[in-house]
């Protein structure tokens, strides 16, 4: 008898050590009752200094993680870090294989167990790539953007990420620089609603599911205008551009809950972003209460040397925690310098204890101290990847970010048969390019080509010609792209195939790594000799669609004087080529707008709808050059923010504005297709301010609808404005709105058709 009591006593003992086990592995594991906070809170409680500081450190892959472990050097020192508990998280490791391993040794082989938080740059895909964010944004359909966020998240998450540096949602004015691909345009309306689409894409309503990933809104801020478009420049704006351009879509981003900020390169009024205590404490964690975490980017506390702010590492590392920067990605400075700093007594501890707090709570919210390898199953790695569900997401996708510029003699939609069709250039035939810039896990040249796309949707007869090559040597993510300036060889082929066609499609443009970080441009014209391929085919034959691959706007006054249908297909990701060809066929009616606007030339630039008036707008008489004008240049752009055509027309008419009381006016006008097919039309909504304390923009868009009508049919649009749509940021940061004029404007781009208005009473105190 007691050896059968000795014996049920070892068992429990047994299970009670294995479950302490257990529970100690998993922190506070998934059958607690307590809150995320009360866990926090408790795991914090645990902590050395070290190990806090280790969560607020972010190491990029250093090694072959299914290898053996590295002895020397960078790698060593990081992977003691790991052991020790010393790293919070990681990017640019994934598979499931090599996101397992790493993940075993932060959970356990370190003493308190902490599983990593995965990054990666899931900018417009994982390894099935969608069209590049400027298309997407081109399509104004935030549930197709929501869509694929989601299908990006779930083929990710299926791959070993939990965490995404997206969406970026930067607003610019300049398509000089490269990152405007990566962002949702120029309006920071437009911007707001695309950031919380994709946003709630990314993250979904749960979390914890393992098909949503952590998304984090980017770069905080003012990124977008780095002077002269130049990647990494200063910038300098003023608070009234600030409040009312740029804070807008980070503010959308935050109220849709997104769980990490990333913090930009640039200085912002002569302070690095990554030690602005006034964007990242003053606004950000204090006026707008935000409880997620900020990362800086790649190495930036360590820029703060460069810029002249910090004078070494460890300055850098002081002034970054007091502003509010909770995590340092790859620059070593809070794993190097932060302890000794609260032993100077130079940082508080408590700066600590927020930022890692912070930095738990979202690891909790993935559930990843439930199961810290969720994110870690090869047979869903292996059923998700490319799925089906995917590639059906991408195409909608990428048909809908297709902008049609301009269409004479309706030589689009082009016949099924009975057609010779010319197909030439270099990116015709490309299938690496149209994955654009950001498809770091997509494998090279796994897009389908425009080539493959036509000889698919018809029986014509296709005959391609290179005519020149676009990039010389390797493309490649972190090299110098090179252009082919001077080789004109394969001209004679292409002039004699077009000789002989019927209609030729040219696709013309930016290579996909022309495009993206660190990519300015000083020539917005098509690169290399591609202009003077145009000219020469236009010679022989005018019959020429462009088609163009970009990730920005291009100035093609050339073009659009002398071209009869000009096509924007952006770079459109893994089924870029059978988007492009349904298009061209008339299988899908084109209904995209311009997120941009299209310069004449670079000396517009910044050009933008959403101007302010000036003193001195127009021509005050005939000759006289006292107004606001280049001498050489129109003051128009080429294709206005909001443009775009579609195989049909549409009439707007019987605009109504009703003022519903002090702060609450209806919008109603009719949409009518006036055209021989069904089609979309993206109906905008845009009002003007006419006078205030601080002078407004001549238009601002305030909403806008996809409606879908077939021939002949009508219909009665409504649109709500309320006191968000109609007041603004004074420059003391607080919204107001004033009585007094209002303008009202709708139409099918911002250069719209009708005009009506109301007066805004002043409020009885």
């Amino acid at each position: 008898m007691k050896k059968k009591n000795l014996y049920f006593l070892l068992i429990i003992l047994l299970i009670i050590n294995v479950s302490c086990k257990e529970n100690s592995q998993n922190n506070l594991g998934k059958n607690t009752t307590n809150s995320i906070d009360s866990k926090v809170a408790e795991l914090l409680s645990k902590m050395t200094l070290e190990e806090k500081i280790g969560q607020m450190n972010q190491y990029n892959g250093f090694w072959d993680v299914t290898g053996p472990k590295p002895s020397d050097g960078d790698a060593a020192k990081k992977y003691e870090h790991l052991k020790k508990g010393y790293v919070g998280s990681m990017l640019n490791v994934r598979g499931v294989k090599e996101v397992r391993a790493v993940q075993k040794i932060a959970v356990e082989e370190t003493r308190l167990g902490i599983p990593l938080i995965i990054g990666f740059d899931v900018i417009h895909g994982y390894e099935t790539l969608s069209p590049i964010p400027l298309a997407e944004a081109a399509s104004w359909d935030l549930e197709a953007i929501k869509k694929s966020a989601q299908v990006a998240a779930k083929e990710a998450a299926a791959a070993g990420i939990n965490w995404t540096f997206a969406p970026m949602v930067d607003i610019s004015r300049d398509a000089r620089w490269g990152r405007v691909m990566e962002g949702a345009g120029e309006d920071p309306y437009l911007g707001s609603k695309i950031a919380t689409a994709r946003v709630k894409g990314f993250q979904g309503d749960d979390l914890s599911s393992p098909e949503t990933i952590a998304a984090c809104a980017k770069h905080w801020a003012g990124y977008g205008f780095a002077e002269a478009g130049r990647d990494y420049n200063t910038v300098d704006v003023g608070t009234s551009t600030l409040n009312n351009i740029v804070f807008p879509p980070f503010k959308a981003a935050a109220e849709a809950g997104v769980k990490t900020f990333m913090n930009s390169f640039n200085e912002l009024n002569g302070i690095p972003a990554t030690g602005n205590s006034y964007l990242q404490r003053d606004i950000l964690k204090d006026k707008w209460n935000y409880d997620g975490f900020v990362v800086s980017d790649w190495g930036s506390m360590n820029e703060m040397i460069a810029h002249g702010y910090a004078k070494d590492k460890k300055q850098a590392a002081e002034l970054s925690i007091i502003a509010g920067s909770d995590m340092d990605m790859e620059s070593y400075a809070y794993v190097d310098e932060l302890a000794n700093l609260v032993r100077e007594g130079k940082v508080k501890e408590s700066l600590i204890d927020d930022a890692v707090k912070r930095i738990l709570k979202v690891k909790f919210e993935l559930g990843l101290f439930d199961d810290p390898y969720k994110y870690c199953n090869e047979a869903i790695e292996k059923e998700v990847t490319g799925s089906q569900e995917i590639q059906e997401a991408v195409l909608d996708m990428a048909k809908k970010s297709i902008v049609l510029l301009k269409n004479e003699n309706n030589l689009l939609p082009l016949k099924k048969e009975g057609q010779r069709i010319a197909l030439i250039g270099a990116l015709a035939s490309d299938k690496n390019s149209p994955l654009g810039s950001w498809r770091i896990a997509a494998k090279d040249s796994t897009a389908v080509s425009v080539l493959e796309g036509l000889q698919k949707y018809s029986g014509n007869t296709i005959t391609y010609s290179k005519g020149a090559d676009l990039t010389l040597g390797k493309t490649e993510f972190a090299i110098e792209l090179q252009i082919n300036t001077t080789d004109k060889s394969g001209f004679t082929e292409a002039i004699q195939t077009a000789k002989n066609a019927d209609v030729v499609v040219m696709v013309l443009g930016e290579h996909g790594f022309h495009t993206g970080e660190a990519r300015s441009r000083a020539d917005l014209g098509l690169p290399g000799v591609q202009q003077d391929l145009l000219e020469a085919i236009y010679k022989v034959n005018k019959n020429i669609v462009l088609v163009l691959n970009n990730g920005r706007p291009l100035t093609i006054t050339w073009a659009d004087a002398h071209v009869p249908a000009i096509v924007e297909a952006w770079q459109l990701g893994t089924q870029s080529g059978h988007a492009i060809a349904q298009v061209l066929y008339g299988d899908y009616n084109p209904s995209g707008k311009l997120p941009m606007t299209f310069p004449r030339s670079v000396g517009q630039i910044p050009i933008y709808y959403n101007y302010k008036n000036t003193g001195r707008p127009v021509l005050p008489a005939p000759n006289e050059v006292f107004w606001s004008h280049f001498t050489d240049e129109s003051n128009t752009p080429l294709y206005p923010f909001g443009y775009g055509l579609s195989y049909t027309s549409f009439m707007y008419s019987n605009l109504i504005v009703n003022k519903v009381s002090e702060e609450n006016v209806d919008v109603t006008f009719t949409l009518k297709n006036t055209g021989k097919v069904t089609g979309k039309e993206v109906v905008q909504l845009y009002i003007r301010d006419v006078l205030a304390n601080v002078t407004r923009p001549v238009k601002e868009l305030k909403g806008f609808e996809i409606v879908e009508l077939k021939p002949n049919q009508e219909k009665t649009i409504h649109f709500n404005l309320t006191k968000d749509a109609l007041g603004f940021f004074d420059n003391a940061g607080e919204f107001v709105l004033e009585p007094g004029e209002f303008k009202v404007f709708v139409g099918g781009s911002s250069q719209t058709v009708l005009e009506s208005g109301f007066v805004m009473e002043a409020k009885n105190e």
